[in-house]
């Protein structure tokens, strides 16, 4: 237990080697062990990308960048401890013994039966999955701190309503001829719409941009470094995404939102319970790297996401439009 012996602890590792979303989900743990251990120095092994948000947690003082696995190599000093919030399995814990670390707190594996740690529980979500981890080596945790620093740069746009019609897999990717139906009417009741992503979804941004009516300069998608998208989403009116990294980037600043949630359980990853979050979900799972948009994604209709805009927008008038659309049966 660390919680009375945390004074011989000055070098700290975290590995969390994957994307935005994971990423944020990490964010109370992060500052759980800023809390418990204020003088050391915090490391994230992490791709590079995420420095600028990782600054921003105000837990972690510099990144190791690491593109996944396999990548970790002996570090000096070595670190007085490194936590595994990357994973259960062997290659992660492997691949932070190989640093030279004195002490690991990581879930519990067969091939390292040495190492102590609670098992893996795949129902949990993705955030108290992590503050669990360190609350049974008595790191207090608290599940709820999400929240990021604004950065200190100006948002691309003021106020805006953004649309995020990208996701990692298919399966997760709601249609883009209903984000366009939601864009344009959002648009036509007086909102600065922008449509956003990576620069290899630009063409679906795109795509989502004309089937709105609106013009190029509403697509920041492959515009924006992570830095210039978490200041457009902490400045913004509200987002539309489905289960994806500027979902969490909303949680961490309390913008409006709604999410839709196809083959992804919201109790696993979804936004925290009481803010100003909205969720769509079937209540079913499925594959969430399948090569089709989940039938459940597919199920939400252009309708419903607009009332859930105007919910949370406070604006009657998005319901003259939605008669417009089929509620489920849009191709």
């Amino acid at each position: 237990m660390f919680a009375s012996s945390g004074g011989d602890i000055s070098q700290v590792l975290i590995l969390r080697a994957i994307g935005l979303g994971d990423f944020l989900t990490g964010v109370p743990a992060y500052r759980g062990l800023r809390q418990a251990f204020p003088e050391a120095r915090i490391t994230l092994a992490a791709p590079a990308v995420l420095e600028p948000l990782a600054l921003l947690t105000g837990a972690i003082d510099r990144i190791v960048p690491v593109n996944g696995l396999g990548e970790l190599s002996p570090l000096f000093p070595p670190p007085d401890l490194a936590v595994n919030l990357h994973g259960a399995g062997p290659q992660s814990i492997r691949d932070l013994l190989a640093t030279g670390t004195r002490r690991l707190i990581t879930h519990r594996h067969p091939e390292y039966p040495q190492i102590p740690g609670p098992p893996w529980r795949e129902e949990l979500h993705e955030v108290k999955r992590w503050t669990r981890l360190l609350s049974t080596e008595g790191i207090p945790a608290d599940s709820r701190a999400l929240q990021l620093a604004r950065p200190t740069q100006p948002p691309a746009v003021s106020d805006a309503v953004i649309l995020h019609p990208g996701a990692s897999a298919e399966a997760r990717r709601w249609p883009v001829d209903r984000f366009g139906q939601v864009a344009g009417a959002l648009s036509a009741s007086g909102y600065s719409v922008v449509v956003t992503g990576s620069a290899a979804e630009r063409n679906r941004a795109v795509a989502v941009a004309q089937r709105a009516g609106l013009d190029r300069d509403s697509v920041l998608a492959g515009d924006l470094d992570l830095a210039g998208l978490a200041a457009l989403v902490a400045s913004a009116r509200l987002l539309l995404s489905g289960d994806t990294g500027i979902a969490h980037l909303a949680s961490a600043y309390a913008t409006p939102s709604v999410v839709l949630f196809g083959p992804t359980s919201p109790l696993q990853w979804g936004p925290p319970a009481g803010g100003p979050f909205t969720v769509i979900w079937r209540g079913v799972t499925g594959n969430p790297h399948g090569r089709w948009t989940d039938p459940a994604l597919l199920d939400i209709g252009s309708e419903e996401v607009l009332k859930a805009a105007e919910a949370r927008l406070g604006d009657a008038s998005l319901s003259q439009l939605r008669p417009h659309y089929p509620n489920s049966a849009e191709k």
